[in-house]
């Protein structure tokens, strides 16, 4: 057996320490695009009503002009002329499906210019190619896949996140995501490397399988898309709040969320992406009872780890199944996603920790 590459695994750490600061940098520049949408809305608003409030005592068409160049400068569009060459107010959908309180159910690119976010996105661009060549160096200084205990399956899990956050925005336009999704990825680089560190070492005999890398990549993949999910589902529970409160007559006091598609819009992504990470992590359960039958000689024993595999492939499918049949929707919904993500958290986390058992290996767990 080689031994392993110290120099790359000190390699490792030092690429792990830059993209986590990488991930900080572009976790403000998510956050500052958030506050200045924010205020250029706000101002828009001032405008606006500035301009109706100016032409309460003018003619009727001077009136019509202001507003029209309020809201203009609110809605950052041509609203275009109206019967007789006068102004028009924004109808309740505009070009990408937006009713001006929230973004387009679609979610598709606009034209509006929004400098930090692409800043943002240029940093976790950086930020990812960093993670990655420390996850792979991790890999070459233990002459295996890095993936055999938590310090390496939570780095490669945040790197994994991010990877798939940067894939969709090619996609989608889920910049109003990053900072949830940035600050997740740098959780999970901090815990992995303050709470979870474990030198670069040999897997253990019942790890040295190729069941482990089918086994847990798909647990990965699924992970992170469940990540994803959770950050939809708390960001769905606030959008609901907020249109509630706009319905009943309230003023709208977070204007940041306009940036952030309908609760409905925001459910139903959530609900397609918990569907294909659902049959990951079905296939993640079957392969290892397969993995378990070939290492202990069984397919079930009801070890902890096993269990609470098992109680999330049940909240999931409870939450599918709900939402599918039973008419599940909104806030309910969205809580039964919570739930299930905060059960795949309590299970690498708590019983891996806390609880001994045949998965606990190297360091304290994997």
């Amino acid at each position: 057996m080689p031994g392993i590459n110290e120099g790359l695994a000190l390699l490792s750490e030092q690429f792990m320490l830059m993209a986590g600061l990488a991930y900080a940098v572009a976790f403000c520049a998510f956050t500052w695009d958030l506050v200045t949408y924010s205020k250029t809305v706000r101002r828009g608003l001032a405008v606006e009503t500035a301009g109706v409030t100016a032409t309460a005592g003018v003619a009727s068409a001077d009136a019509d002009q202001l507003v029209r160049v309020g809201a203009a400068g609110f809605m950052g569009q041509d609203l275009g002329a109206g019967p007789q060459g006068r102004g028009v107010r924004p109808s309740s959908k505009t070009h990408d499906g937006s009713d001006g309180i929230t973004a387009g159910d679609s979610m598709r690119y606009g034209k509006a210019k929004r400098r930090a976010a692409r800043i943002a996105v240029a940093i976790t661009v950086v930020a990812a190619v960093v993670h990655g060549l420390a996850v792979l160096f991790r890999g070459l200084a233990a002459g295996r896949v890095p993936w055999g205990n938590m310090y390496e399956f939570c780095t490669t899990g945040g790197f994994t996140v991010a990877l798939i956050f940067l894939l969709v925005l090619t996609r989608r336009d889920l910049r109003f995501l990053g900072t949830f999704v940035i600050g997740l990825v740098l959780v999970m680089i901090t815990a992995a490397s303050v709470a979870f560190w474990t030198p670069a070492g040999h897997l253990v005999p019942a790890l040295q399988s190729y069941w482990l890398v089918i086994h847990v990549s798909i647990a990965v993949m699924s992970s992170s898309l469940f990540t994803l999910t959770f950050a939809m589902s708390v960001l769905q529970l606030l959008q609901s709040r907020r249109e509630s409160s706009i319905a009943s007559g309230k003023p709208d006091k977070a204007l940041v969320m306009r940036l952030v598609p309908n609760a409905l819009s925001l459910e139903n992504m959530s609900y397609r992406i918990n569907g294909i990470a659902f049959v990951g992590w079905t296939l993640t359960l079957m392969f290892g009872s397969i993995w378990a039958e070939k290492a202990w000689g069984r397919f079930w024993g009801w070890d902890t780890k096993e269990v609470w595999t098992f109680v999330i492939w049940v909240v999931y499918a409870g939450y599918l199944h709900a939402r599918a049949t039973r008419g599940w929707t909104g806030t309910r919904a969205a809580w039964l996603s919570i739930v299930g993500y905060l059960c795949v958290v309590f299970n690498f986390t708590i019983v891996n920790v806390y609880f001994s058992g045949l998965h606990s290996y190297a360091g304290v767990g994997s």
